[in-house]
């Protein structure tokens, strides 16, 4: 990466898109990339091959010009984009443009590889089984197989073309020089075999460059397609924004109106079965929604006036009104999407190596063909076995499989991680997930619900449990601390009536008193009255299983009540699946030591810092990441609130949960849509299934260059089996991609 005088200075960069044509496969993306992070003034670059964009960020005096200018030079064509055109387009919107534009692309290499085809069939059958030709019939393979070459495939030798200008080369100078090349064999023949047809036929070639092109053709076509189905993931996120909004006007009156029209503090009704048309607060009504689509939780939530909802879930039964807060590009779900063409626009750190290859491949390829074919004439096997072997060089050496390798798997991977409810920021984010062997686990809010909630009574004296706790939510109704509202809960949940009580008073730190009684600590209780032994041992008892506990008593009975933080629903399950990732989990909070120890005892957890100031945190994730005996080791750390946010950026990976606040998201690797801890072994699962998936693509793209190119060299492959096998080795690295999309 380039560094800056804008970086050095932390002077605020700025961000130029650039779209980007002439790209044909990943590899041109590398070569893209290097090219603008050469120039002055540029800090960063991500270039997206799925929507042919390039994102640079760079200081101020950076001109723009020169990035086109440079990309130029590179051999490709690039745009400023100045206004974009989606930009004010509703999610909706921009998931049918995407669609519109896709559609268009796939049209035009359609009919351009059925020309190709239609053209190359008969050349192919009339080279291969009409043996001796006569002259007319070689012509009309000529006649046949320049249109292939030249119009089908003039995109290769259009790209070539301002490469070679330019001084360099690429992918695309390998298919131009080995169809070009068969094709002037064979238009040369032509005439220098003039008269002699059985001669002339054992030199024509054209169904060679016609066929080379048209399978190329077919891969680039085949390639399209799976690049429509790994951005499946952005459409069907945008999708599920509906189309049109029901308006409450002022006087009352209900009015429909396109989601693009929505704007902030209006008011939309929203019916049973329709979806949300933007993220609000609920102003009026009650109903149950299902978020499904974006948390993955099964069970409809229910939202009453004062809750949030978010645009794109769908309204199961009941009518509601929502005041709406964010819409269009700034509603979660348009984010999520940003985040998602994000994550899948960018490169994991493993990629580098394929980088580095494939930027001296090509000209190292050009000379071994050129050596192939001055061997071949010096060795005496002739000029004609020399220009067919090295044809077959350059075909069968074209880097897309090793190109393709990272970015498919990349897209299928945080694609099908945003169906999960998994946001995945980047490909380095991607990486580090599945090499974490540490995960730091915050306490309240992410083991724990993060609200308190009565879990133990015992009644003495004259009083039953219920009788305790009757007496206690009376006297607790009219506090709103959230120990009282645990207590009337509790009381509410068993059917108990709860009367307020009369001439209450609440005393700072201490408790609440009353007439009939009084609550509150041991030690406050024990000033105004006798408290008998057996109260006191088992208050004792539960205060050191790490439960805050505190006495209820009249004048002649007392109940111990306790409260305590409650176990998250599958934190158990998520520690588990955890270690069973040979991964150890820790818990770090500032709770007091005995609360912490009992939760972390009963999930499984066995190493535990308690105490933990918010500054702190980031100090403990720093001595994770120290080197031990075992090496470096990756260190993770989930948490959901702002005082996580400097230890989430301190960890190699931040993992922040859904219910957390903006600023831990923004600073996490990985966001967890949906407020369940299960998902940071699921993360970490589709992190490692992903990078295995690379690291097999690439050892296939490496095998497979090392093993066909010496075979080309011998001439033990042909121009047209070459061309098919580079044609199937990209597929075989997309298919093997492609497999993600089943992972659970």
């Amino acid at each position: 990466m380039n560094t800056s005088t804008a970086a050095d200075t932390h002077e605020p960069l700025q961000e130029t898109q650039l779209a980007v044509s002439g790209m044909t496969c990943a590899s041109c993306v590398s070569r893209v990339e290097r090219t603008l992070t050469k120039q002055p003034g540029v800090v960063d670059v991500a270039v997206n091959f799925a929507t042919h964009r390039a994102t640079i960020h760079h200081s101020a005096d950076v001109d723009v010009e020169a990035l086109t200018k440079a990309v130029d030079k590179a051999g490709y064509g690039a745009e400023v984009i100045v206004d974009d055109p989606h930009a004010r387009h509703s999610a909706s919107e921009h998931a049918e443009h995407l669609r519109m534009e896709t559609e268009s692309e796939m049209v035009a290499i359609r009919r351009n590889l059925i020309l190709a085809a239609a053209l190359t069939v008969p050349t192919f059958v009339l080279s291969m089984f009409w043996h001796p030709r006569p002259i007319w019939a070689n012509w009309l393979l000529f006649a046949l197989a320049t249109p292939v070459i030249f119009w089908c495939g003039r995109g290769f030798f259009r790209v070539a073309a301002k490469a070679l200008r330019h001084g360099s080369t690429t992918m695309d100078t390998l298919i131009a020089m080995g169809s070009g090349a068969a094709w002037m064999y064979s238009t040369a023949a032509l005439f220098m075999y003039q008269g002699n047809a059985h001669h002339q036929s054992e030199h024509i070639y054209f169904e060679t460059g016609a066929v080379i092109v048209t399978l190329i053709l077919l891969g680039r076509y085949l390639e399209a397609r799976a690049k429509t189905r790994m951005s499946d993931a952005i459409r069907k996120l945008m999708d599920l924004a509906p189309k049109v909004a029901t308006v409450v006007q002022p006087d009352g009156s209900e009015t429909e109106i396109e989601v693009p029209m929505l704007r902030q503090s209006m008011l939309v009704r929203v019916r049973p079965g329709e979806r949300v048309a933007a993220d609000g607060i609920v102003v009026e009504g009650e109903s149950y929604v299902d978020e499904s689509m974006i948390t993955g939780e099964p069970l409809p939530v229910s939202k009453k006036p004062g809750d949030e909802v978010t645009g794109g879930t769908v309204n199961d039964r009941g009518s509601f009104v929502f005041r709406a807060e964010r819409v269009g590009k700034e509603t979660t779900l348009a984010h999520i999407a940003r985040l998602v063409q994000r994550a899948q626009g960018s490169k994991a750190p493993m990629q580098s190596l394929a980088d580095r290859v494939s930027g001296v491949f090509v000209p190292v390829v050009i000379l071994v063909a050129i050596a192939t074919l001055v061997g071949y004439v010096l060795l005496g096997h002739g000029f004609e076995q020399g220009v067919i072997a090295a044809v077959a060089v350059l075909v069968i050496a074209c880097p897309c499989a090793l190109g393709l390798a990272t970015p498919t798997a990349l897209m299928v991977g945080t694609g099908r991680g945003a169906e999960l409810g998994i946001l995945i920021k980047d490909g380095e984010a991607l990486e580090r997930a599945g090499n974490v062997r540490t995960i730091l686990l915050d306490k309240t809010g992410t083991l724990t619900k993060g609200q308190p909630a009565l879990t133990d009574i015992r009644a003495f004296g004259g009083w039953n449990e219920n009788e305790a706790l009757e007496f206690a939510a009376s006297l607790e109704s009219s506090s709103e601390h959230p120990v009282a509202r645990a207590v009337v809960a509790e009381a509410q949940r068993r059917g108990l009536p709860v009367l307020a009580a009369a001439d209450f008073e609440a005393i700072r730190g201490q408790g609440v008193r009353s007439p009939e009684g009084m609550i509150g600590r041991l030690s406050w209780i024990a000033e105004s009255r006798q408290v008998p032994e057996e109260v006191v041992r088992a208050h004792d008892a539960l205060e050191h299983a790490g439960k805050t506990a505190f006495v209820a008593a009249n004048e002649y009975d007392f109940a111990i009540l306790a409260v305590s933080d409650t176990i998250g629903e599958h934190a158990v399950e998520a520690v588990a699946a955890l270690k069973a990732l040979e991964i150890v989990p820790v818990m770090v909070t500032g709770d007091n030591p005995r609360a912490a120890e009992s939760v972390a005892w009963s999930v499984g957890i066995e190493k535990v810092h308690a105490g933990v100031l918010p500054g702190e945190k980031a100090e403990i994730v720093e001595g994770y990441q120290r080197p031990s005996t075992e090496g470096e080791r990756a260190v993770g750390m989930v948490g959901d609130g702002i005082n996580d946010a400097p230890a989430l950026a301190q960890a190699d990976l931040g993992i922040a949960m859904g219910s957390g606040t903006d600023v831990a998201m923004e600073t996490a690797g990985v966001t967890l849509l949906r407020s369940d801890l299960r998902g940071v072994a699921q993360a970490v699962r589709l992190a490692r299934a992903t990078l295995s998936t690379i690291r097999g693509n690439l050892f296939w793209a490496f095998a497979y260059n090392v093993v066909m190119i010496p075979l080309a060299v011998m001439g033990k492959l042909s121009p047209m089996l070459a061309a098919g096998a580079m044609a199937f080795s990209s597929i075989s690295v997309i298919l093997n991609s492609l497999r993600l999309r089943g992972f659970r």
